[in-house]
């Protein structure tokens, strides 16, 4: 009997192999686009597909690309394109071919005569010529313009997209090149990093983190995460170098068809030289890149590219002794090592003059403060033009110099001046209008701020703005008349402390003035109207805000029952607060559907970083509300993406593993958070307790072995004793809650599914073993590595247990102090 299953399970094998099998002889064709070579799960295929952009008469690459057709993660002769009539051949010789419909070749392996029986193509999307078992070539030892994970990395190999090329250097730099010189963007490793690096490898995890390894690091040292790190099934993820000569990290869903950018390695895409050609200036049209010519002594060397540059009307050498100096502000030509530029400490007269006179193309003179000249002497310019950017530049023209034109140079004649007289008349009435309108309000407020019967009128006028649903702006004197004098502090926490407050319309509040706000004023309203936008049955509205000079508050809605943990942690004298097992159940509920709203149905999604029963708020009838979304963003205005860069609060005891290892946070991290608070919902303790009666274990741990044990109602809370508890509910309660807490964010579900299995929609597999890991952290922690030249570190100060607070609004801090937070330090050079 075994030796027919094993026959059996032989012959299926074979099966397989003979799928992924290509024999000699093997011809596709580009007229066929539907033919492919496959996989053996059908992850990846090599087949013929369109050019991108689309061309007249079509052309066609051969290229390996992810279940879907995207993305293309290796081609033939790195993106060579045929024409209908060519094909892509595995040749008796052992070669790969390409072939154009003339019969020329435009790519080959060089494999021939070397014994080549057979080629495969595998599911990691590798694709190899073998001689017997022995690999004589495959495209992971030749990549064209992209590494998938499985493929290694190496010194002498290298990434090309067009002019741009990305190479890892012997020293573990990482490097973007243009025209195989010019480095635009080296990033490595620091001297911090012990041990001297001998042969660096990069690699990328399918979790989406991208790495360098090397025998004398005994971790990977991290390079980057994808912002979707760790999250989705069956995703691809892929580090590509484009034609714009960036290098970025794209995620792609099988079958999906499409592939979403997830990280790039430089942020502002004008910074990437060459980007829009020789004598191209680059600058942005809302988030989009666009390129131009500096003025109309250039015109477009190709007008329907505009990336591939400029070129001057009349050359330098056609105009002797007739050349001036364009000038064009808030703009730079890009400088970057091994290129040749002279640098000056002069003015910026000075700079003009000395290029002018000199044998120099064109000239930056920097308005920072240094004086810094750059003198370019190189025939390839590639410019950057922003109101942000403090520079001023210079390029060589003949006489004489005509700026672009603006929108009012473009009329001419009598229509250009009444359409300029026009434009004065309507700018002399809207100021005279807007100058009435601010001097009859301001005598307005001079006169009746302080009487009760305008008082009334101004609350009215509030209330009209709150029920439309914008947040209502509150003077400072406002909320310190509303809160007494910030007489009555409900709480305390790592933004501020918070006071009840009465509106002239009777409205009760409460009043969170904000602490560390490092946003301007603009910034400030921005983030405080996305918040007041964000509305949920479980979620604390917000119903207004000040900001006047340093004072930044936020006016909350309030809720008379306070915090949870009023009512969980009670003592024996506290006993009537304590919550039945129906609101409990109803409380874990509602504190679900608030999460769940917050990372999967809002338009963007926004991460709490601090879950934890002071953040969670109950009303009149114990409905739960989650209070204090938002302001982690609020103190730190930092990108989602690289959130660990930043100095971000959390709470002790509540804290996902990865806060405290240098890993992203993301939704995944509420999820750990809410399991915590979870299990103090069923248990009615704090999770980070230990005592005799869990043999000092922590509580967690402990409740898991007695889960194992089938003990559920060791865990239960004693004092609910004698009360009508469902235990179907309280063992689902302590199942999810073991789900949420897992140590790897992957295996935690999402709050939608944690909502779904609370709810009995979803059944409830056995959860894992819990792990005894100190808090904070995680197994296989790595250097990190970030493209801006930092890196996360903790600092995790050993704090007693907290003891109960009475805190209505709380974030950051243990009701003890007990606050956590990441501190920062440099760990990498970016050069240049």
């Amino acid at each position: 009997m075994r030796l027919k299953i094993q026959a059996l399970l032989l012959f299926l094998g074979l099966c397989t192999i003979s799928a992924a099998t290509i024999s000699p002889g093997s011809t596709l064709h580009a007229s066929n686009p539907n033919q492919t070579w496959s996989s053996p799960g059908n992850k990846f295929s090599l087949g013929f597909v369109p050019s991108q952009p689309p061309t007249s008469p079509p052309s066609f690459i051969a290229a390996i690309a992810y279940s879907g057709g995207v993305p293309i993660i290796w081609s033939a002769g790195n993106g060579v394109s045929v024409d209908s009539a060519g094909s892509f051949q595995f040749l008796s010789t052992g070669s790969l071919r390409l072939v154009n419909g003339s019969g020329a070749t435009v790519f080959d392996s060089g494999t021939s005569n070397r014994g080549v029986a057979s080629a495969a193509l595998d599911d990691n999307g590798n694709l190899v010529l073998l001689n017997g078992t022995r690999t004589v070539w495959s495209t992971f030892d030749n990549p064209t313009d992209a590494i998938v994970p499985s493929q290694n990395f190496t010194v002498s190999k290298v990434l090309r997209s067009g002019n741009y090329s990305f190479n890892l250097l012997s020293t573990g730099n990482l490097t973007l090149r243009w025209n195989n010189s010019i480095v635009y963007w080296n990033q490595g490793l620091n001297s911090s990093i012990n041990g001297s690096i001998t042969s660096p490898s990069l690699g990328l995890q399918s979790i989406g983190i991208l790495s360098i390894n090397d025998p004398s690091l005994t971790s990977g040292a991290i390079v980057a995460y994808s912002s979707d790190y760790a999250e989705g099934d069956d995703v691809l993820r892929v580090l590509k170098l484009d034609s714009d000569g960036n290098l970025r990290i794209y995620s792609s869903s099988r079958g999906s068809g499409t592939a979403t950018e997830r990280w790039a390695a430089v942020r502002d895409q004008c910074q990437v030289f060459g980007y829009c050609g020789n004598f191209g200036i680059c600058s942005y049209n809302d988030s989009n890149p666009i390129c131009g010519c500096p003025s109309q002594n250039f015109e477009m060397i190709d007008p329907n590219d505009s990336r591939k540059g400029c070129k001057r009307r009349v050359e330098i050498e056609n105009c002797p002794g007739n050349a001036v100096m364009l000038q064009l502000d808030h703009a730079q030509f890009l400088t970057y090592p091994p290129e040749s530029a002279e640098e000056f400490f002069i003015g910026i007269s000075a700079c003009k003059g000395n290029c002018l006179t000199g044998s120099c193309v064109a000239s930056t003179s920097l308005s920072d403060g240094t004086g810094q000249c750059y003198i370019k002497t190189s025939n390839f310019v590639s410019g950057y033009q922003s109101p942000a950017l403090p520079s001023t530049s210079f390029v060589k023209v003949c006489a004489p110099a005509v700026p672009n034109p603006s929108l009012s140079m473009q009329v001419d004649g009598k229509d250009k001046e009444w359409r300029i007289h026009a434009w004065i008349v309507a700018v002399v009435i809207l100021a005279t209008l807007l100058g009435l309108v601010v001097f009859e309000g301001g005598l307005w407020w001079w006169c009746c701020r302080n009487s009760p019967k305008f008082g009334g009128l101004s609350s009215q006028y509030a209330l009209l703005e709150y029920a439309s649903g914008a947040p209502v702006q509150f003077s400072y004197k406002e909320l310190q008349r509303s809160t007494k004098g910030f007489k009555e502090k409900l709480g305390a926490g790592g933004f501020g402390a918070v006071y009840r407050g009465v509106l002239a319309n009777r409205t009760v509040v409460a009043v969170k003035q904000l602490e560390g706000i490092e946003q301007g004023e603009k910034q400030f309203r921005m983030e405080v109207a996305t918040i007041s936008s964000t509305h949920h049955l479980n979620l604390v509205r917000l119903i207004g805000f000040c900001s006047e000079g340093r004072h930044r508050l936020l006016v909350y809605e309030f809720m008379k029952n306070g915090s949870l943990d009023n009512c969980l942690f009670v003592t024996e004298e506290q006993s009537g607060k304590l919550l039945n097992w129906e609101n409990r159940f109803s409380i874990a509920l509602g504190t679900a559907r608030g999460i769940t709203y917050l990372h999967e149905e809002c338009r963007d999604c926004i991460v709490h970083c601090d879950i934890k029963p002071e953040n969670i708020l109950l009303d009149e009838n114990n409905n739960s509300k989650v209070s204090d979304f938002g302001l982690a963003k609020l103190i730190n205005p930092k990108d989602h993406r690289y959130r660990t860069l930043t100095s971000v609060r959390g709470t002790r005891g509540y804290l996902a593993p990865e806060w405290l290892a240098n890993l992203p946070i993301t939704s995944k991290s509420d999820v750990y958070s809410y399991g915590m608070v979870l299990l103090e919902i069923v248990s009615g303790r704090r999770n980070f307790e230990v005592s005799e009666e869990t043999n000092r274990k922590k509580f967690s741990i402990w409740a898991y072995e007695e889960f194992e044990n089938g003990n559920i109602k060791e865990i239960l809370d004693k004092r609910l004793t004698g009360q009508e508890v469902y235990m179907e509910q309280v063992k689902r309660a302590i199942e999810v809650s073991f789900w949420c807490i897992q140590e790897q964010p992957s295996q935690r579900p999402t709050m939608g599914k944690v909502l779904q299995m609370l709810e009995g929609i979803t059944e409830i597999e056995k959860p894992p073993a819990l792990k005894a890991m100190p808090e904070g952290s995680i197994g296989g922690t790595s250097t990190y590595m970030s493209s801006n030249g930092s890196v996360s570190s903790t600092v995790a100060p050993s704090a007693p247990a907290p003891s109960s607070s009475s805190s209505f609004l709380t974030t950051g801090v243990s009701p003890s102090g007990g606050n956590l937070e990441r501190a920062s330090s440099s760990l990498l050079r970016s050069d240049p």
